[in-house]
């Protein structure tokens, strides 16, 4: 952390004090009567001491800041501040901590003993995804009398990497709709673990009727079987866009992070998923966990076409034609919608 220059900033309580003691000095230097040039000189030696004893209640005090170890844009999490005073004997009173852009709410520290450590609970919220390298806080304190608002800034120098927001968007929740039908009827077949017992189809093999359960419900049923193979979703994000739409960007890296962690991690079946970009390539989970792919979309840059018929064929060929495949990319001026989703 690196503490900046004190700035002071007069209070109410302060303004008036001020002008009792002014009132009162002047009333001492044209009256001459030493019971109030006694009360001025008290009153200016409470003021001197007021902003000495600040000064030394903001000094030595350093700060730490606790992250999540995954933390998401505009999304709130949890953290927690500690404080620590690095003065020997001498507390530290009515300490406040504000200003950060990431921080909801003040955070306030009635005491902080000497050579002691205070930890409070804090609620953040980063406003934008990627790497985040310094966080500017603000240290005040109205301590003792509350004549003065004495403050510092306090810069915390550390990396934290930002995933992108999972909030959804228009068309999304119907895309994983339709990827989650695909892999429920694909992970019907001819495999050798069980499914379920379902009724029985016209196009069903002989060989598969489940004659327990026939009897049981008069109806013939069938043993359902799952395949052997699983069915992976090949994704495709595109980097390439035209000058002037870093924010429609913006929105399409949200909805692959998006599309990513509720197919990976709130999805009912098992998903192979195979994310592919420009210089960029991650099979999960063979190769990687989904915080992998997010860290790659928290700190993903476009690439700006100059000419609008570059083209960058090499990428988008599927592997595997059974994959079920999904190209996020955002259209030209044109187009209709600020990204495209195919489905192989």
């Amino acid at each position: 952390m690196r503490l900046n220059r004190l700035r002071y900033r007069i209070t109410r309580g302060g303004f008036l004090f001020v002008t009792a003691l002014a009132l009162t000095g002047a009333g001492a230097f044209l009256s001459g009567n030493n019971l109030l040039f006694l009360v001025f000189s008290a009153m200016m030696a409470l003021l001197l001491v007021s902003g000495f004893i600040s000064r030394l209640v903001l000094a030595g005090l350093e700060l730490e800041l606790l992250l999540p170890e995954h933390v998401s844009a505009r999304m709130v999490s949890s953290a927690r501040i500690r404080l620590r005073n690095l003065k020997r004997l001498t507390p530290s009173f009515s300490i406040e901590l504000s200003g950060s852009s990431i921080l909801k709410d003040p955070v306030y520290f009635p005491l902080v003993p000497g050579h002691g450590t205070v930890e409070a609970a804090v609620q953040i919220v980063f406003p934008r995804r990627g790497r985040h390298n310094e966080d500017l806080f603000v240290i005040s304190t109205k301590f003792p009398f509350g004549f003065l608002h004495r403050s510092t800034t306090v810069t915390l120098r550390r990396e934290t990497i930002v995933y992108p927001a999972f909030e959804p968007r228009v068309g999304m929740e119907a895309l994983l709709d339709s990827i989650y039908g695909e892999i429920e009827s694909h992970s019907r077949g001819d495999g050798r673990d069980f499914y379920r017992i379902r009724p029985y189809e016209t196009y069903d093999n002989a060989r598969h009727v489940d004659w327990k359960s026939t009897a049981h419900t008069g109806n013939l049923q069938v043993r359902e079987f799952s395949r052997d193979r699983e069915r992976t979703v090949e994704v495709f994000f595109d980097r390439r866009i035209a000058p002037g739409e870093q924010e429609r960007f913006e929105e399409l890296v949200e909805n692959c992070a998006f599309f990513a962690w509720e197919l990976c991690e709130h999805g009912e079946h098992e998903v192979r998923l195979w994310i592919r970009s420009q210089r960029f390539a991650l099979a999960l989970p063979e190769e990687g966990e989904i915080y992998d792919l997010l860290k790659f979309l928290a700190l993903v840059e476009p690439i700006v076409l100059l000419r609008p018929d570059e083209t960058d064929p090499s990428v988008e060929d599927s592997a595997d034609p059974a994959n079920l495949q999904i190209v996020f990319r955002v259209t030209d001026a044109a187009g209709a919608s600020f990204s495209e989703i195919h489905s192989g």
